[in-house]
């Protein structure tokens, strides 16, 4: 055997030991260190109802996100609890791995609707949202117990072309209604820039509800005044709500009023085995 060939062999059993020993040290990290499908977060699915844009979740997103959460804040279209429905659980089976979904006000009539059997949705959280049974419809709910004053504050409907209408809240009274926790200043926005909701999405009746088969969470102001407390009470307890919490004081838009008692919730569930 010449000298080059002693060198080449050499070489090759040095590279191959090398290759052993990052093999060895790989292994060894892994069985120190494991890293798998089970030690990530959740992806949390924010869904927004009517009046409100993806943008009322952003105090709450902040904190999930300053948290390691993978998180969507789908632009829920408010045509119709289907339809809604149906948008929402594509963005759903886009996501890998274990969901969060949590739903604000008539978001949560979409986000019962939405899961439709997707075996990655681990938890449900209701944020001052409907939480309805199969047939029920939000105006069936928010009218089920006194103290909503929604109806007297809309707009005059605006008509579509289709035939149907979209519902606004009056601006001069939008404050007092939707956000009275909130400065004045951040509610004459929000008047501004809210989105409408056909008059029809709050009389169609929900599907098989999901709540009944996955566990679920709900948080909502004691002060608000589209959904009374009771309502959300009577629907929490109906749902075996894995925890409740009423925030004192609180209006509708609790996720933007009080942000961290939101994102804490939200966490509970997604560590909830």
């Amino acid at each position: 055997m010449n000298m080059l060939t002693i060198r080449n062999v050499t070489r090759l059993l040095l590279i191959t030991a090398l290759s052993l020993a990052v093999i060895l040290i790989t292994s060894l990290g892994t069985i120190m260190n494991p890293v798998s499908a089970q030690d990530s977060k959740p992806t949390v699915v924010l869904v927004h109802g009517a009046f409100a844009e993806s943008d009322s979740w952003n105090g709450v997103l902040t904190k999930l996100i300053a948290k390691g959460y993978p998180t969507v804040a789908a632009a829920n279209p408010l045509r119709g609890v289907k339809s809604d429905a149906d948008y929402v659980a594509s963005i759903l089976k886009s996501i890998e791995g274990p969901i969060v979904l949590v739903g604000h006000s008539y978001g949560g009539s979409v986000i019962t609707n939405a899961v439709n059997g997707n075996p990655n949705v681990k938890a449900l959280v209701y944020v001052a949202g409907f939480a309805p049974d199969t047939g029920e419809t939000a105006a069936d709910l928010s009218g089920r117990y006194p103290g909503s004053t929604l109806g007297p504050t809309l707009a005059p409907p605006v008509a579509l072309p289709d035939g149907g209408k979209d519902l606004y809240i009056q601006q001069s009274k939008f404050h007092a209604q939707f956000a009275a926790d909130l400065p004045t200043s951040d509610t004459q926005l929000m008047a501004s820039t809210q989105r409408p909701i056909m008059e029809a999405a709050f009389n169609e009746a929900s599907g098989a509800p999901a709540w009944k088969s996955i566990p679920s969470w709900f948080i909502y102001g004691e002060r608000d005044l589209n959904i009374p407390a009771a309502v959300h009470a009577f629907m929490a307890e109906r749902a075996n709500s894995k925890e409740t919490i009423a925030v004192n004081g609180a209006s509708h838009v609790v996720m933007i009023s009080h942000p961290d008692a939101v994102a804490t919730l939200i966490e509970h569930a997604a560590d909830a085995k």
